[in-house]
């Protein structure tokens, strides 16, 4: 996959951080993400919601190329390097949890015939 780098910034408040990645996460459209309950779909913007709610994330918000994360102030000591990482790692297409490899996508009914090159 295409490699993402990840510059986070602290928001105003302690319980705010901003991710700025090189390259875009949405489309242009703003996603919003309330809770874990918002995040149950295959798009990249709901995995990557669903893994930062799991590692401690409250609200988070995505545009283009930047991911706003609230949580308590507490868990930043931790959750800050987590989900730069996750955000990196976003579009790598390989292993189970990458949200795009074959096993992931055959959850959601997608599956691929592979067609071997000719020689």
């Amino acid at each position: 996959g295409q490699p993402i780098i990840v510059t986070p910034q602290p928001g105003v408040s302690d319980t705010v951080r901003f991710f700025a990645a090189n390259r875009s996460i949405t489309g242009m459209e703003i996603e919003r993400f309330d809770s874990v309950d918002n995040a149950k779909g295959s798009r990249p913007v709901d995995v990557l919601a669903s893994r930062l709610f799991k590692k401690g994330a409250e609200k988070i918000t995505m545009y283009y190329n930047v991911v706003r994360i609230e949580a308590p102030g507490e868990r930043w000591s931790t959750l800050e390097s987590a989900a730069k990482d996750d955000i990196e790692h976003l579009f790598e297409y390989y292993g189970n949890e990458a949200g795009w490899s074959d096993d992931a996508l055959a959850t959601e009914g997608v599956t691929f015939k592979r067609v071997e090159p000719s020689e």
